[in-house]
């Protein structure tokens, strides 16, 4: 096989990485345990928190979805920085982190 097929080749799969990585980052997961359900996108964004516990009333609720949210997205925000400095110095490699 010759250089020039090598390349193609590995440009079509560079196209088919990012196309899943864009069809996975466009879906949505649910997670659920007990009385939470969350939803993330496939880029790991949490998208909605559910709290359906009788015992709060539906504004304390509201609130404590809220800031479920912002300290989960928080977290993932500092593992992907955390991820970068220990790993940016292999570059930045599709599918590798």
């Amino acid at each position: 096989m010759n250089m020039q097929a090598m390349l193609r080749q590995a440009q079509q799969m560079q196209k088919e990485m990012l196309k899943a990585k864009e069809e996975i980052d466009n879906t949505e997961f649910e997670g659920e345990s007990s009385f939470v359900k969350v939803t993330l996108k496939g880029d790991k964004t949490v998208k909605q928190v559910e709290i359906t516990a009788e015992s709060l009333d539906k504004e304390d609720i509201e609130a404590l979805e809220d800031m479920i949210v912002i300290a989960v997205n928080d977290a993932q925000k500092k593992i992907d920085a955390e991820t970068q400095k220990k790993m940016g110095k292999f570059g930045n490699i599709p599918g590798l982190f």
